[in-house]
């Protein structure tokens, strides 16, 4: 991808979808990406409250859960997509970034039998959604996976925009807006995707194993039942997701149904490889 006058395209010269909207400010230089979640039933729908005036919200670019990107504010103008909210004594991040907002339905709460629900009452079966603890709250929750292609597609758009504007961090809303926000969530591979995007490690995630056999539960504590193919055997390789104080979410690499091969283990456990994957 790259950019034209603050617009995105693709690198065949053609412009992302755009979708222009009135809930914009005036210029910026940004410092940041920040990383949202819609909470909505689809983007078509985010994009339509997005351009309606009452909302007073917006982001730089919305990405389906399809991968579809579609940009509704030029890159150097302020979007109205992380309200009150401060990082590294700066006040107002509105003023200082742009905002990328992921379609997902967010936070989930237990439904009848295998299935979650969302605020806006959909339904969505467990294989599309992770239990965890987010960093800053104490309770157990469903928290809706994102897609491949959605997040093959982010990568993509961040890496335009970080290189482009020399943008110096990649951070969530729930960091700059802690005691409002929850998004993007523990089912965002934040550490893999700042990695990717930042050019840190050589654009890989780190791997690392286990130094014993070790069990990997449903939550991040003892209190947690173990996982059925727990335990996992001494120097099995995994990537770490997401952390909850000394417990690691982990993804455990190579596994015959690696979708379902994710769960939490104790990060006293785990030794870094000495080599890039």
């Amino acid at each position: 991808m790259k950019i034209k006058n603050h617009r995105l395209y693709q690198d065949d010269n053609t412009q992302v979808p755009y979708v222009p909207t009135n809930n914009k400010g005036e210029t910026i230089e940004p410092k940041f990406l920040i990383m949202h979640y819609t909470a909505s039933p689809s983007a078509e729908n985010t994009i339509n409250w997005f351009k309606n005036p009452k909302s007073r919200a917006s982001a730089h670019v919305v990405i389906s859960r399809s991968g579809e990107v579609t940009q509704m504010i030029p890159f150097n103008q302020k979007a109205w997509h992380a309200g009150l909210s401060e990082w590294n004594n700066l006040v107002g991040m509105n003023n200082y970034s742009i905002g990328i907002e992921l379609e997902n339905a967010g936070k989930l709460t237990p439904h009848t039998g295998n299935n979650w629900r969302s605020w806006f009452g959909s339904l969505y079966h467990e294989d599309e959604v992770l239990e965890a603890v987010h960093k800053y709250e104490e309770e157990m929750a469903g928290w809706h996976l994102f897609t491949a292609p959605q997040l093959e597609a982010a990568v993509e758009v961040a890496l335009t925009v970080v290189n482009f504007y020399g943008l110096i961090e990649v951070i969530g809303h729930d960091d700059v807006a802690p005691t409002r926000k929850v998004d993007p969530g523990p089912a965002f591979p934040m550490m893999s995707f700042r990695s990717k995007v930042m050019g840190r490690l050589d654009d890989s995630s780190r791997l690392y194993e286990t130094t014993t056999d070790l069990n990997i539960r449903s939550g991040p504590g003892v209190d947690y039942p173990p996982l059925e193919f727990s335990p996992l055997k001494e120097n099995t390789r995994v990537e770490i997701l997401n952390s909850f104080e000394v417990w690691k979410f982990v993804q455990v690499v190579n596994h015959p149904k690696k979708s379902e091969a994710r769960g939490w283990v104790h990060g006293k456990y785990l030794q870094e490889m000495d080599f890039i994957f």
